[in-house]
């Protein structure tokens, strides 16, 4: 693959049963996605639990979706580790298992010594070592490293570093990575409420939790947008900011998990430590699907 996708991209959970990868149930989840218009998937990524699956449990789930994704969709996978050399090992081990290419997140452990320059070594290293192309990803939610635009301008020259998932929903950055990006370097909104404001600047898709439980909505709000539609884009965005603030903010992994189980995929539990939904909790989110009219039809 030299080039990315461009369009809207689920961090696919992972399943788990008595604590191990489900892969029937993964299964299920691909061939449903597969009836709608997603791009591909992102394997074992924030989403996906990621950091708690064993390098072993990370193959096994790229496996799975390489095997079961219709033609044409691409397989990304995630594979930050806290050191250079741990990362560039799992990248190439991905690689094998049918991944297109390394979505990875940054060091953080140490993140007072994280510096630009660190940080453009760590990344230029794991590229040239990559047989895939590799993905930024800013995240500082869950990895509290902060990107400037003049690191990433500088890391989307390299030839084998083609595009960023911008999730710290900062609009001046993404607006600066936009202007001056190279042609093929892809740029994707990670915020499933600001999807619109990104593609509206010229994001070239999104990588968003809320594709796991609206991913035909998310590829009709880019479809909208591409075609000047703005009014019924944002009416669409609207419709789900609360369903996004739901699986994300709210409530998290168990919440998606959770969402997903209402509307016909299979979710199941969180990995420990990570807890259920409560009744109550279970309850709201099930309220938030019907507010938004979200059935769980395929095409949904």
């Amino acid at each position: 693959m030299t080039t990315l996708p461009c369009g809207i991209l689920p961090p696919v959970v992972t399943p788990f049963r008595d604590g191990r990868f489900d892969q029937e149930a993964f299964r299920f989840n691909i061939e449903r996605w597969n009836r709608t218009g997603l791009a591909g998937y992102l394997a074992a990524g924030s989403n996906g639990e990621g950091v708690y699956l064993t390098d072993g449990e990370i193959v096994e789930v790229v496996e799975a979706a390489a095997s079961h994704r219709a033609p044409g969709k691409r397989i990304l996978a995630g594979t930050g580790r806290e050191s250079t050399r741990r990362t560039i090992e799992l990248t190439r081990l991905v690689a094998r298992a049918g991944a297109e290419a390394a979505l990875v997140v940054p060091p953080s452990y140490y993140r007072a010594w994280m510096t630009e320059s660190a940080l453009d070594r760590h990344y230029r290293a794991v590229a040239d070592a990559s047989e895939i192309p590799i993905v930024l990803y800013h995240v500082p939610k869950f990895s509290p490293v902060n990107f400037s635009a003049r690191l990433i301008l500088g890391l989307s020259g390299h030839p084998n570093i083609l595009g960023i998932k911008e999730t710290s929903g900062d609009l001046t950055l993404l607006a600066t990575v936009l202007k001056d990006r190279p042609d093929s370097f892809r740029v994707y909104v990670g915020s499933g409420s600001l999807l619109l404001a990104g593609l509206l600047l010229g994001a070239d898709g999104g990588i968003v939790a809320l594709a796991n439980v609206a991913p035909g909505l998310c590829v009709e709000m880019q479809r909208l947008a591409a075609a000047g539609r703005i009014e019924e884009a944002r009416a669409l965005q609207l419709r789900l900011l609360a369903v996004n603030q739901a699986v994300t903010g709210t409530h998290g992994i168990a919440g998606l998990k959770h969402a997903l189980d209402v509307l016909g995929y299979r979710g199941g539990p969180p990995s420990p430590p990570l807890e259920a939904l409560g009744a109550a909790e279970a309850d709201a989110v099930a309220a938030v699907l019907r507010g938004a009219g979200l059935t769980g039809a395929p095409g949904e």
